[in-house]
């Protein structure tokens, strides 16, 4: 008979604990939706050199083949480099659907100290 109470007690035990367990395979969940890609709003310059405002085509006759041209959704940056500096320029489009243009410049030495914008345009002219 105590085999017996024993057995119905672990049984009851096991009953018990089982309920508390939940579902053993965990429900799939739909994969939510990206957020909705809002128009394209380009930086505002706040530099004034040569490049500023001019589509990637200017940059191209006055320095010839970049060592770099990135394109990242509507924006696009082109490097070049001389012996005297490295010039990157940031294009982005105005308003969405418009050909970008540049909206930043930055020149550093080949060292990675800033330099002269102006005076890296003048050095990099082909």
């Amino acid at each position: 008979m105590i085999k017996n109470n024993r057995l119905a007690i672990l049984t009851g035990l096991a009953l018990l604990l089982g309920g508390c367990a939940g579902n053993a395979i965990p429900r799939a969940t739909p994969p939510k939706a990206p957020p909705a890609a809002g128009p394209i709003t380009a930086p505002r310059p706040t530099q004034n050199n040569s490049l500023i405002g001019r589509p990637a085509n200017a940059a191209l006759g006055l320095f010839g083949k970049p060592r770099l041209d990135v394109a990242e959704g509507a924006a696009r940056k082109l490097q070049f480099a001389g012996a005297a500096c490295i010039l990157d320029i940031y294009y982005y489009p105005p308003k969405q659907g418009a050909d970008p243009l540049a909206t930043h410049v930055d020149a550093r030495t080949p060292d990675g100290r800033d330099a002269n914008v102006p005076s890296c345009i003048e050095a990099l002219r082909r």
